[in-house]
């Protein structure tokens, strides 16, 4: 009975603040209108290759370089075709997919090496933190697209080869974060109370430490989406990123880049929704890091109370 009373009563405040974060993020009609086209994106990336990966590969010559809005081939072509007649829209639709996974992989394995070793170094703050910060200055040292193309010109292009590519690039991002955050959060008044309470150091860094430092790994993450599908369009440009059959959005790029006096379309529409994406991607984790803070989460709500 104690159980049930306890859950139901926790049920409203969840749903309350549900209820409040909906609101924060309705008053900001910029990020309202990023996180629909992004869901737009997630939806195409999930549902696009099972509907239309098909009909996205169908060659149709008498369509070549056919120009956007017009029906005359249906209305999967209101985006136009590309050199092979295919339709453009068909092709954004089931690209979606391999450009958002590849982010997110690339995206979630630098996150947790770089997060994991940024612990390390500043919760120990010794030899061992020294060396791994020398690694991760050897890493920044080289620019992120040299060095992918360097170890992708030596490596066969491949998703795999890019994803650990640009997972590795991005490693000293969260770590020098990470690093920066734990050095000043280890030395709050909580922290001290629960290590001299005899809180072991796992149990500091998981319990008390984390908590504080994830909204900011979360924010540096949204941004890092965007920057790791900008540096693998780039790749993709170059000839380095995912090879034919698979297809991204940046490959649609580099495959139009030979008809930009004639098609223009080939190319625009797919560097159209890579640009999308990115400014989606930078105002929601803009809206991420106010409600992150409490203090500007506060003013944010008072602005909101008083208009």
């Amino acid at each position: 009975m104690t159980m049930t009373t306890i859950v139901s009563s926790d049920h409203p405040a969840k749903r309350s603040a549900l209820h409040r974060y909906l609101l924060l993020l309705w008053h900001d009609k910029f990020a309202t209108i990023a996180v629909i086209f992004l869901m737009l994106v997630a939806f195409a990336a999930l549902f696009g290759p099972a509907l239309f990966e098909g009909s996205s590969n169908k060659i149709n010559l008498l369509a070549r370089n056919a120009p956007p809005l017009s029906f005359k081939y249906g209305w999967t072509f209101i985006l136009g075709a590309d050199s092979l007649g295919r339709s453009i829209l068909l092709r954004l639709l089931v690209g979606a997919q391999n450009t958002m996974l590849l982010a997110a992989s690339a995206v979630l394995c630098s996150l947790l090496i770089g997060s994991l070793l940024g612990f390390i170094a500043g919760y120990r703050n010794d030899w061992i933190s020294a060396v791994i910060m020398r690694l991760a200055d050897v890493v920044m040292s080289f620019p992120s697209l040299l060095l992918a193309l360097i170890v992708l010109y030596v490596l066969k292009p491949g998703i795999g080869n890019v994803i650990l590519v640009l997972a590795i690039t991005r490693i000293p991002i969260y770590l020098r974060t990470t690093r920066a955050e734990v050095l000043e959060v280890r030395e709050r008044t909580f922290v001290t109370a629960a290590r001299l309470m005899g809180a072991s150091p796992t149990r500091l860094i998981w319990r008390h430490i984390r908590p504080t430092v994830t909204p900011t790994l979360i924010t540096i993450a949204t941004l890092e989406f965007a920057f790791v599908m900008l540096s693998e369009s780039s790749l993709s440009f170059l000839g380095l990123g995912i090879q034919p059959p698979a297809f991204t959005w940046g490959a649609m790029v580099a495959q139009g880049q030979s008809y930009l006096s004639t098609a223009w379309w080939v190319a625009f529409w797919p560097g159209l929704a890579i640009t999308l994406t990115a400014m989606s991607l930078n105002l929601f984790a803009n809206w991420l890091r106010i409600v992150g803070d409490p203090v500007q989460r506060w003013r944010l709500e008072s602005r909101k109370k008083s208009s």
